[in-house]
Order: C-alpha cells, then structure tokens, then sequence
C-alpha cells in the first residue's frame, strides 16, 4: 500500500471564501467542486507530508496548515493586498525558511513558507 496524496478538509458553512484566500491570492487551481465541497491543489507534483508538532518554532503557535511557495514575497504581498493580516513575520528562520503566518477566512493559521 503507498499513500498517494494528503488532503487537509476544513469544516466551514461559508466555501466560496476559500476561492479568495487559496486562489485568488495563492494561485491554488479549483480541482473539483461539488458545491458541498470545493478542493484547490495544482497540476505540479506534490510530496505527501504530514507532520505533527509540539509548537511551531521560534516561539509561535503551530499552524494549521504550512504551505510552501515559490517567492514567499510575492505571497506576502498577496496577502497584505487582500487585507489578510499577518500574524507572524515574515521573518528567516535558523532551520533554513523564510516564512509568515496569516490567518485564512476560516480562522485558521497557515504557514507560508519557502525554502532559502
């Protein structure tokens, strides 16, 4: 048996606010829309991970989501531009990312992050 992808569900009543956050800002391709449910992902080959924490480094809450990008400027700046508000960073952090939380319309922290 292989695992062949990890789909993180998040319980909300109000859908089409993931299309704004995921993407609008983030650039996220709508995969498949039920209308009870909607999944953003991309095209590009992805690695399954999930990871389990005890906190999420240099002193933060663990995220709910950590979500890697290819110009974490350029996602910040996305985010600022569509009034999310920024909870931590961005900031270079000593494991080797450059990373900042925001808080998607669900209330729940997400990492962003790229590798240096």
């Amino acid at each position: 048996m292989k695992v062949k992808r990890i789909i993180a569900n998040i319980d909300t009543r109000d859908i089409a606010a993931a299309r704004r956050f995921y993407h609008d800002v983030l650039g996220l391709d709508l995969l498949m829309d039920h209308g009870w449910i909607a999944t953003y992902g991309s095209g590009e080959t992805m690695s399954v991970q999930i990871s389990f924490a005890e906190q999420g480094g240099s002193g933060t809450p663990t995220p709910d989501l950590s979500i890697e990008v290819d110009d974490v400027e350029a996602a910040l700046a996305g985010m600022k531009k569509a009034g999310f508000a920024i909870e931590y960073g961005p900031a270079d952090e000593p494991w080797g990312v450059r990373r900042f939380f925001v808080r998607d319309p669900f209330g729940k922290l997400v990492n962003i992050l790229a590798h240096r």
